[in-house]
C-alpha cells in the first residue's frame, strides 16, 4: 500500500454543531397528549352545550330576549311535532294526549353537567305548577341504553317521564330553525292547543324555568 492511500481522508463538510436527538419515544408521547387533547376538546364541544340562542336556520317566529329565551305570539305558532314511543321505564307516551294541558319539554342527557345542573330545578318547578295543568315531559338523548338514564332520574329524584330517544329520531321532527341538536339541554313549552309557545337553548334555573312558563299559564 503507497504512502498516499495511508493518508487520512479529508472531509469536505463543514464543522457543525451536533445537535442532540429527542428521544423517539418522549416525542411520540407528546403527539399521543396532543392528538387526545384535541379529540377531547372536539367531543365536549360537539356532545354537550350549555346553550346558546340560535336554533338555526327556517322561519319559526321566534323572538329571543336579552335572558335567551325565545318566544312566538299565539298567533304565529308551529305545531309541535308528534313525539311519541316508549320511555326510559319502558312505557309507552304521546304527548298529543296532553292537549288541553300545558307541556314542558326538557331534551337532556345523563351524559350532560349542565343537564345535571338543571335536574332538580325542572322537578321542583313541576312539582308546584303539576295540579295548574302542566306536564312535565323528558326527552332522553344519545344515551346508548337506558340504564344511565334511569339513574339519573334516581339521583336526581325526577318523577315526570321522559322519551327515550337515543339517537335523537324525535329532535330532527322539529320543524328547522326550532332546536338545535347540539344545545343540549333545551326547553320548550307547549301550549293547551299543541303549539310551540317558548324555547330556550340553555339550562334552566327556577326562577327562569318559572317567568318562561307563567305567561303561557295566563293564556285562556
Amino acid at each position: 500500500m503507497s504512502a498516499a492511500s495511508r493518508a487520512p481522508l479529508r472531509s469536505n463538510r463543514t464543522n457543525r454543531p451536533v445537535r442532540p436527538l429527542r428521544p423517539k419515544s418522549t416525542a411520540r408521547s407528546r403527539a399521543v397528549l396532543l392528538t387526545a387533547g384535541v379529540a377531547a376538546a372536539a367531543l365536549t364541544l360537539s356532545a354537550c352545550s350549555s346553550g346558546g340562542t340560535s336554533g338555526g336556520g327556517g322561519n319559526t317566529n321566534f323572538v329571543t330576549g336579552a335572558d335567551g329565551v325565545a318566544t312566538v305570539d299565539k298567533g304565529g305558532r308551529a305545531d309541535a311535532p308528534d313525539l311519541s314511543g316508549k320511555t326510559v321505564d319502558g312505557k309507552q307516551l304521546d304527548v298529543a294526549d296532553y292537549k288541553g294541558k300545558i307541556v314542558v319539554l326538557n331534551i337532556w342527557g345523563s351524559w350532560c353537567p349542565p343537564c345535571r345542573a338543571e335536574a332538580k330545578n325542572l322537578e321542583t318547578v313541576y312539582q308546584d305548577v303539576k295540579d295548574q295543568g302542566v306536564q312535565f315531559v323528558g326527552i332522553n338523548t344519545r344515551d346508548a341504553s337506558t340504564g344511565p338514564a334511569k339513574a339519573f332520574e334516581k339521583e336526581y329524584g325526577v318523577s315526570y317521564p321522559s322519551l327515550f330517544d337515543p339517537t335523537g329520531k324525535l329532535m330532527l321532527r322539529f320543524k328547522k330553525g326550532t332546536l338545535n341538536p347540539q344545545a343540549i339541554p333545551s326547553t320548550l313549552i307547549i301550549d293547551r292547543d299543541g303549539k310551540i309557545a317558548a324555547r330556550t337553548l340553555q339550562a334552566l334555573s327556577e326562577d327562569k324555568l318559572r317567568s318562561m312558563l307563567k305567561p303561557v299559564l295566563a293564556e285562556k
